[in-house]
């Protein structure tokens, strides 16, 4: 299951007009809400000089094991969901989406869970890039610049009465070619808007709901709404009266939908002139769950939040408020993260370990409140993108942005983060996984791998002459870092009991890694990724084992092949590379049983 920003869906593949082959990658392996977080033990960011064993000749020679015993952590199933700027909404990109396979792709089980920032009913969209996400199945998420919406739920006369079903519209060129023209001309609306943090309404009628559920019904996804948060009462609480309207409509069509308030609460005076406090945000809430318990379809219904911004002193204490408040009242805390400022990025920052480790602190600071008020509760990255402000054309959506990214994903499984909703699918910046010509983006093969190949179950590692106690996700001269999990069970290809390894590779020469103990002497399938093209790091399109990934045709993708590696071979890991390796028939005890 995957996230879709704003609006959330879940366990369902993509709608009749998504590319068949990139929704595949979302569906199958979201289950979501699969366990606890825990504290973290992967926050160590000192170089450790790595031992030679005796008689081995070379520095770069790792000997590398993994504890096969139990995991040290379970995640949910839908970890790893997606976002979908809300302004697919009105600006046409959904019914073309919908023709596309790219995000049932993206699903390696049954259910998914998406997620869609809904531009607030009647109040303004919320904050600069982020946007609402859900927790059911695979996701997407909504907003790329966190436009401040006003959003009306409006009954129309040409409402969906029915479904129409999931059959695929076909679009001809002409078609697609009118709709990039007409999403450049919003884009320049949007970009206007935001830097004048001046926002104009956005009316989402019934019809336009109904074409999103179907969306995220048909391809499989949970529906994640978050509901405008920034209508107010003269006393600051919250006016829920245009949200009962909408939730009442949702209800009398049968839609099956988890719910938010609100975006990045900490910047509500930048939005509407008024600070909330976390204590009123947490009555906010606990008014929504007593508006959903009187409905009976939502009366059991998921509520998340209150994705707050990025964990700051005066973040952290209006998350204290409302954890106080409502920290029983939602099933998983949110927050969001973007590692940099798009606007003056440039390549190499990708390749900072500092930049790659600013996660971990954050993650640390929302634990220890998280863990103060409510023990054990679940917390989702629901926002995190390598750049804010719609990232930069070849640097957030090249090859070397999958570097933060990969290890975004070890770093928050080690540290039982139970889902991370990836922003964005397809939007107007360049933070995507997808560019408007549905043609997928380095970022997306990386997450394609990530979920065909990889596990809820995460496995501690031992690196010979670093530590005495495995951890997960060691940090290895800080520029190799090695993460493992159980190899994902919806992946047919491989037994049970088999173990996967990723690794980035941020030196510039190679290195070599011996695998040892439970591993030593096993079959071993290589995914290497590596940036196809003259442009290097800079470039939009990869080759896995060296063999160029691109869509087949607009429906379906190619076949990821591995190199298979003899028993007992080392792995020679290329430079500035990220990489999968799947080691087979371990039988290794953890990974046996669901």
């Amino acid at each position: 299951s995957e996230l879709i920003r704003g609006f959330l869906l879940s366990g369902m593949p993509c709608p009749s007009s998504c590319p068949p082959g990139l929704l595949a990658l979302m569906a199958p392996g979201l289950a979501l809400m699969a366990t606890f977080s825990l504290p973290s033990q992967a926050g160590d960011r000192r170089a450790l000089p790595v031992e030679k064993p005796p008689g081995v000749k070379g520095r770069t020679l790792i000997l590398l094991d993994v504890n096969t015993k139990s995991p040290v952590r379970i995640i949910s199933e839908n970890f790893l969901s997606l976002q979908l700027d809300p302004s697919i909404i009105h600006d046409g990109w959904l019914d073309f989406l919908r023709d596309k396979g790219l995000v049932q792709d993206l699903l390696p089980q049954p259910l998914a869970l998406s997620k869609v920032l809904a531009p607030d009913q009647e109040g303004r969209d919320q904050a600069n890039g982020s946007s609402t996400r859900a927790d059911t199945g695979p996701g997407l998420a909504i907003s790329l610049f966190s436009f401040p919406f006003a959003v009306d739920i409006v009954r129309s006369d040409i409402a969906l009465d029915k479904q129409k079903g999931c059959k695929i519209a076909q679009h001809p060129d002409i078609m697609l070619e009118l709709q990039r023209e007409k999403a450049a001309q919003m884009h320049l609306v949007l970009l206007k808007e935001q830097f004048s943090n001046t926002y104009s309404n956005l009316t989402l009628t019934a019809r336009s709901l109904d074409k999103l559920y179907n969306f995220a019904d048909c391809s499989g996804l949970h529906l994640i709404f978050a509901l405008n948060a920034l209508r107010r009462n003269p006393n600051n609480s919250w006016n829920s009266s245009n949200a009962l309207s909408l939730l009442k409509y949702s209800a009398s069509k049968k839609y099956n939908i988890s719910w938010e308030l609100g975006n990045e609460p900490n910047n509500y005076r930048t939005l509407i002139g008024r600070s909330v406090n976390g204590s009123q945000l947490g009555k906010d809430y606990v008014q929504l769950r007593s508006l959903l318990q009187l409905i009976r379809t939502y009366s059991r219904a998921n509520l998340y939040g209150p994705n707050i911004g990025r964990p700051r002193k005066n973040v952290i204490t209006l998350l204290e408020g409302f954890m106080k408040m409502a920290g029983s009242t939602v099933d998983a805390v949110t927050w969001q993260h973007y590692y940099i400022d798009g606007r003056v990025a440039k390549v190499t920052d990708f390749l900072k370990t500092r930049l790659l480790d600013t996660l971990s602190d954050q993650i640390r600071k929302i634990q220890k409140v998280v863990n103060t008020y409510t023990p054990g509760k679940k917390i989702w990255l629901e926002g995190v993108g390598v750049t804010s402000a719609g990232g930069m054309n070849n640097l957030s959506d090249s090859y070397a942005a999958g570097f933060l990214w990969l290890n975004t994903l070890g770093l928050l499984a080690s540290q039982g983060i139970d889902v991370v909703v990836r922003h964005s699918f397809l939007d107007h910046g360049h933070n995507h996984l997808v560019d408007q010509n549905f043609n997928p983006l380095p970022d997306y093969w990386l997450s394609l791998l990530y979920k065909r190949l990889i596990g809820p179950k995460v496995l501690a590692i031992h690196v010979a002459g670093l530590q005495r106690k495995p951890r997960p996700g060691r940090v290895i001269r800080d520029k190799l870092r090695i993460y493992a999990h159980c190899t994902s069970y919806h992946n047919h290809n491989y037994v049970r009991g088999s173990i996967t390894l990723y690794i980035i590779n941020l030196h510039r020469s190679r290195k070599k890694i011996k695998l040892a103990g439970t591993l030593r002497d096993k079959i071993v399938h290589q995914y290497l990724l590596q940036p196809y093209g003259k442009d290097g790091l800079h470039s939009k399109s990869v080759q896995l084992n060296g063999q160029p990934l691109a869509m087949v045709d607009d429906g379906t993708l190619p076949e990821l092949k591995p190199r298979p590696l003899r028993a007992g071979r080392t792995l020679v890991i290329p430079p500035l590379t990220m990489s999968f390796y799947v080691v087979k028939n371990v039988n290794a005890l953890a990974c046996r049983y669901r």
